[in-house]
């Protein structure tokens, strides 16, 4: 069996897959000085790193995988369904003119979290919704949050709420998409503040 790996996918392939261990790590990169990090899957993570960049307080946005078993995954890689990772986007923010709480209000905004493994049109593990926490207070906020939510809707919401994992950021054709243009070359607008509609393919 191994053989047959070997020569599907080849040795260096075949060694990061088997090696789940690395991908299911906590994150453990630093943020900027006084920053704060923050991770979110709200489906296909073009239109959701645009949302977040317009949030006053958000100072840095990147799109990535996350969740998965597959260490270094490539797109094509959680693309295949096999990897569990989530499309999400890590971002930094200064608590000090950005709380905790502002960042759940625009993640429930822009999706919706009663669709289980699904965003509109895109469908697949990777688009799934999550919070995925770094600290105790966020987790805490997190789930208070849901449950606030929750008292909205009248179906049930599938988020989960998990410790965040290590980050893959995604290929740099990704990072920052919409604002540079999308498929279609229309330029998005990620000024603070900005609320015009977001195109999710641009």
């Amino acid at each position: 069996m191994y053989l047959l790996n070997r020569l599907w996918f080849g040795s260096a392939r075949v060694t990061e897959k088997m090696d789940s261990s690395i991908a299911q790590g906590l994150d453990d990169d630093t943020p900027a000085l006084g920053q704060q990090f923050a991770q979110f899957g709200a489906g296909c993570f073009w239109s959701v790193e645009l949302a977040f960049q317009r949030v006053a307080g958000v100072t840095k946005t990147e799109v990535g995988y996350s969740q998965g078993l597959l260490h270094n995954p490539r797109y094509q890689d959680v693309c295949s369904a096999t990897t569990r990772h989530s499309e999400v986007v890590r971002l930094q923010y200064d608590p000090k003119e950005c709380s905790y709480e502002t960042l759940l209000d625009a993640f429930w905004a822009k999706h919706d979290p009663t669709t289980l493994n699904r965003q509109g049109n895109d469908v697949g593990t990777q688009y799934r919704s999550g919070i995925y926490y770094y600290t105790p207070e966020q987790e805490k906020a997190a789930r208070e949050s849901l449950e606030q939510q929750q008292k909205k809707l009248n179906r049930k919401i599938v988020t989960e709420i998990l410790p965040a994992k290590k980050f893959y950021r995604a290929e740099e054709y990704h990072q920052q998409y919409l604002e540079k243009g999308g498929r279609f070359g229309c330029k998005q607008s990620s000024s603070k503040g900005c609320n015009d509609p977001i195109r999710c393919y641009g």
